[in-house]
């Protein structure tokens, strides 16, 4: 499809052209930084792309975040390999968006990680698109014009349309980071950590329009220590996803795997969900809670929303004291015999060293936090916070039924 003047362009169009540009703009600048890396110009290397290149199958990938920029490396480096059966023809991600405190909202935001990958790795210009939505014509057209044999997705954050589904002679893989059937949806790892499970995984299962409910082609179990966070734990699960799906291409390529070879997943038990967190979850009541409960939400939460508690703060000799909310970053869980007194005796007074804090919890077991942000300052070691508050008392404040 041709376009002559701006005026004429469609959104999806004008929105793929301001990306490309952006891209093209920092990439070309000695020393530029695009997102978190350095780029000299000896870093930017040709992809794995050619499209039209002899026999090789037409993988296009779809994702959005750090990552999906991840695996999408991965992906890469083994479409560079002298035997590989595949290249990557074309890169998908959502449009960029403002990033960083500061910056400014007045200018076009910068891409998606993914699509900062995609351009350092050499894919051409044009074949990096960028829809609001999957569904828009033009861009569904583009994918039908490049006959794709494959799609592969990674934390895209579009719904994907049957129009879309039925493009790809082979299907569509995505990359979970869950034992599906278990925890499909938004927030896997993080609901995973939340309930204590003592195994993860990650599965590599074929795309239909129920969210995250097609049958399993790869499915990699990943033990538990019980102090993982979300934000730890996700990038090495995606990692594992990758290899995982790397694996299975000559198997795709060949025929010997499909979606009719593939495992439905209720060979592997009952479903359950993992919605969306929010920012209400955060907040955490230590007299309604138990402290492996209240840890496992410290540790799933990492990252987004993160994890808050509210506590009185009061002077030696004072009647009155004040009420602050600071962020959990870090806990331990510790037992009445460890910390060598009852948390029920307690009466929520929070016991503070030089190392550590210890707030009782309504189970009648301890919860060490080990480091905390509070209002206003930067992160810090829950010692460096309790020698602040020498000469202080501090005291568990409830947040009721939202805790």
């Amino acid at each position: 499809r041709q376009y002559n003047a701006p005026d004429m362009m469609s959104s999806f169009a004008l929105r793929s052209t301001a990306i490309r540009g952006y891209l093209t703009r920092t990439l070309r600048r000695p020393g530029a930084v695009v997102g978190s890396r350095p780029m000299l110009a000896s870093a930017v290397r040709p992809a794995a792309v050619a499209a039209g290149s002899g026999d090789k199958k037409k993988l296009v990938f779809l994702g959005t975040p750090e990552v999906a920029a991840s695996a999408l490396e991965a992906i890469l480096d083994a479409a560079e390999a002298p035997d590989a059966a595949f290249e990557v023809h074309a890169v998908v991600s959502q449009p960029g968006r403002p990033r960083g405190r500061g910056r400014s909202k007045s200018g076009p935001p910068p891409p998606s990680p993914v699509a900062e990958a995609a351009m350092r790795r050499g894919i051409p210009e044009d074949m990096v698109l960028c829809p609001v939505k999957a569904n828009e014509p033009d861009f569904l057209q583009r994918l039908r014009d490049m006959e794709p044999d494959l799609m592969i997705t990674a934390a895209y954050g579009n719904f994907l349309p049957q129009k879309f589904l039925d493009i790809p002679r082979l299907g569509t893989l995505n990359i979970h980071p869950s034992l599906l059937p278990q925890f499909r949806g938004a927030a896997p790892v993080q609901r995973c950590l939340e309930r204590g499970d003592a195994v993860t995984g990650v599965s590599v299962a074929y795309t239909v329009l129920k969210m995250d409910a097609g049958p399993v082609l790869r499915r990699v179990e990943h033990k538990l220590n019980g102090d993982e966070k979300h934000d730890e734990l996700l990038p090495e699960l995606f990692a594992t996803g990758a290899k995982a799906l790397i694996d299975a291409l000559p198997s795709v390529w060949d025929g010997t795997e499909s979606f009719d070879t593939a495992t439905p997943q209720a060979d592997y038990g009952d479903a359950c969900e993992a919605p969306k967190t929010s920012p209400e979850e955060a907040r955490m009541d230590f007299i309604g809670r138990n402290a492996r409960t209240l840890h496992n939400k410290v540790r799933g939460f990492a990252g987004w929303p993160g994890t808050k508690a509210k506590f009185e703060v009061r002077k030696d000799g004072s009647d009155e004291g004040t009420v602050v909310e600071v962020k959990i970053i870090t806990t331990k869980v510790v037992s009445d015999s460890e910390a060598g007194k009852e948390a029920k005796a307690a009466n929520g007074a929070v016991e503070l060293t030089k190392n550590f804090m210890r707030v009782p919890c309504g189970g009648g077991d301890w919860l060490e936090v080990l480091e905390l942000q509070p209002p206003g300052k930067k992160a810090m070691k829950a010692g460096e916070y309790a020698n602040g508050m020498k000469g202080s008392t501090l005291t568990v404040v409830s947040y009721g039924d939202d805790g």
